[in-house]
């Protein structure tokens, strides 16, 4: 189900779960400011979350609100999951979905690493 508008941080949301140790993970990265771990429904060979531990919904709130320590550590640690995963040579895909008509699932920011073999064109025709 979509994100729909404005919506208001759920503190139940299943990234915010996974954050408290709730629920389990298959971590590849985590530093002060992020967790990076699996897709439990990957859609590509390696297809990697990669969140703020922070709370916030949507890359239009992380910009405007996460400080810039945040910002900065949430920016180099996608680069270093990239390295981790040893995709940065060949190449790799990120995507971020915000909203309802952008496709985002879970009201929590997070990116997407695709990779592991050619991903074609951005969007169907």
């Amino acid at each position: 189900m979509a994100v729909k508008g404005n919506v208001p941080y759920d503190p139940q949301n299943v990234f915010a779960r996974i954050l408290r140790g709730e629920l389990p993970c298959n971590k590849v990265y985590e530093n002060d400011y992020v967790l990076a771990f699996h897709d439990i429904a990957p859609k590509a060979p390696i297809h990697v979350l990669v969140i703020p531990k922070a709370p916030y919904v949507s890359f239009a709130d992380f910009s405007q609100n996460a400080s810039e320590a945040e910002i900065t550590g949430f920016t180099r640690a996608v680069g270093q999951v990239a390295r981790i995963l040893q995709v940065d040579g060949p190449g790799y895909r990120l995507l971020s979905n915000v909203g309802e008509e952008g496709g985002q699932e879970v009201p929590h920011f997070h990116v997407h690493i695709f990779a592991g073999r050619a991903l074609g064109p951005m969007l169907p025709e």
